[in-house]
């Protein structure tokens, strides 16, 4: 008989249904802190926004309207110091999450071309590569690659903040691995979704510095050639349920991929365009989201420490990314015995053995009450 569907990897978080159980059974419920996707409210003014254009009658264009276009490049020229952006350079897409598994593909990627993705990532990088024929390769630097392998690297993703570690590359780093990019004519994909969530150093609201875009000109020298970025409102906005985001960088890139999408229909709904457009003018939610976040940072970050967990990057973001020591799954039931439940760190690579990602995507409550259960010990 034969067989249909695509070879690939079980979907790994189905693998945490057993501890799921274990936690459930902790008197005072569940604590699920596994996952970064959004409890906290979609703004009122953004769902304003949606059901105002709710008559979406024709079809939508798929570079997007000239507002949401124009809003775009508003927002990196105020939020990530990229000025003088053309709207023809920006495009919204369906999720981050889906331009990141289908931009091989859409650059035209297949057998014997390269994809670098970060040593500690998220899966979908890899399934990018793999939907487009091509091979996925660990690595932050080119540098590091042998000869034969630089020469067929055709794609390098960024992911910074990065997700799981919540790392941040500096303007220098970036602009190395741009150069390095450059050499052998790769496209520097930036994945940078978590770029209004800094801490500490990185956190302006503090006093830090802004994280910066590799479309910043400290980064890209003055050149959009060969780099994108990639955006989504998911986190900022609490819009996951959106599906709002944008890639913007070089015209020629885009061009391209604004044709490819036509042909394959990839188009975002006319009334997520306009909502995306209200919320990314509308910077008062953002910080209001953030304090929220830093609230549950500060409360939930000292007493996983104090219960033996030694924290690492977490410099920006929505996760607290360490180790216990021991074996990831080992941790992961510690914590789902208090009815906690964590991320196992092995989900993100090989060198995320041992390390659990614990978010801070839960309420309020929940917080609180994963900090109480974990200081009564």
């Amino acid at each position: 008989m034969t067989s249909f569907g695509l070879s690939l990897p079980d979907y790994p978080w189905n693998s945490l249904a057993p501890y799921r159980e274990r936690a459930a059974k902790h008197p005072g419920g569940t604590v699920d802190v596994s996952i970064g996707t959004p409890v906290d409210p979609t703004p009122q003014l953004v769902r304003e926004a949606l059901a105002q254009a709710a008559d979406a009658h024709g079809y939508p264009t798929t570079q997007g309207t000239t507002d949401v276009r124009l809003a775009v490049a508003e927002w990196y020229a105020r939020r990530r110091g990229v000025t003088g952006l053309d709207e023809n350079c920006v495009m919204p897409t369906v999720g981050s999450k889906e331009l990141v598994a289908w931009l091989p593909f859409l650059l035209g990627l297949g057998e014997g071309d390269v994809v670098v993705r970060p040593r500690v990532a998220y899966p979908t990088y890899d399934i990018g590569a793999t939907l487009a024929g091509a091979e996925a390769v660990v690595a932050d630097e080119l540098s590091v690659l042998d000869e034969r392998t630089r020469s067929r690297v055709r794609l390098v993703w960024v992911n910074s903040p990065g997700n799981p570690t919540g790392q941040v590359r500096d303007e220098e780093s970036l602009r190395r691995l741009v150069r390095e990019a450059r050499e052998v004519g790769a496209v520097v994909a930036s994945d940078e979704c978590y770029a209004e969530l800094g801490w500490g150093d990185w956190d302006e609201a503090r006093g830090g510095r802004r994280v910066p875009s590799i479309l910043d000109p400290a980064v890209s020298e003055g050149s959009l050639e060969h780099l994108l970025s990639v955006y989504s409102l998911s986190k900022q906005s609490n819009l996951a349920g959106y599906r709002a985001a944008f890639v913007a960088g070089d015209p020629e890139i885009m061009a391209n991929l604004v044709n490819s999408r036509k042909h394959a229909g990839m188009i975002v709904p006319r009334p997520i365009q306009d909502a995306m457009a209200v919320a990314l003018r509308d910077d008062a939610h953002v910080v209001a989201q953030k304090d929220a976040y830093r609230r549950r940072r500060e409360a939930l970050k000292p007493v996983v420490e104090q219960y033996g967990l030694k924290i690492s990057g977490s410099e920006a973001g929505l996760y607290l990314w360490g180790t216990m020591g021991e074996d990831t799954w080992t941790t992961v039931g510690r914590f789902a015995d208090l009815g906690i439940v964590v991320g196992p760190g092995v989900f993100y690579g090989e060198l995320g053995e041992g390390m659990v990602r614990i978010s801070l995507t839960a309420t309020d409550e929940r917080i609180a009450a994963a900090v109480e259960r974990l200081s009564s010990l």
